[in-house]
């Protein structure tokens, strides 16, 4: 009796270290394609134009790196664009990706990205 059970804990332990070192699923485009989907509707939200000044222009920042923090951030104007709407719409983004690199093991490097300067060109929000 004490022989089988040093078998079956053998058998478990074994299972156990294969399935954590089982491959990641494979990511498919469509995964990734969705995550863009999202990206391109914040895009859409995230007005540039109509401000004259400077200092109504932010930046807010896309997705999630495997290693934390955001892969960019973009321009917007913080008098023609539903802040609420568009932050909805990043965190949305930010979820998938998250979800997305967890699925896939994704890897990333770690550099901390801060945001960019914007500025009020022609009355639309850039990016220096």
């Amino acid at each position: 009796m004490k022989h089988s059970y040093a078998i079956l804990a053998a058998a478990m332990a074994a299972a156990a270290f294969s399935a954590s070192c089982a491959k990641p699923a494979m990511p498919t485009e469509t995964e990734w394609n969705a995550i863009e989907q999202l990206e391109t509707q914040a895009k859409a939200i995230a007005r540039v134009d109509g401000c004259a000044s400077s200092g109504d222009c932010r930046s807010a920042p896309v997705g999630s790196r495997a290693c934390g923090g955001p892969r960019y951030y973009i321009p917007w104007c913080a008098k023609t664009t539903d802040s609420a709407a568009l932050y909805r719409k990043l965190a949305e983004v930010a979820r998938a990706e998250q979800e997305y690199n967890r699925k896939h093991n994704t890897v990333s490097t770690c550099e901390f990205r801060t945001a960019p300067l914007v500025e009020s060109v022609g009355g639309s929000c850039v990016a220096r």
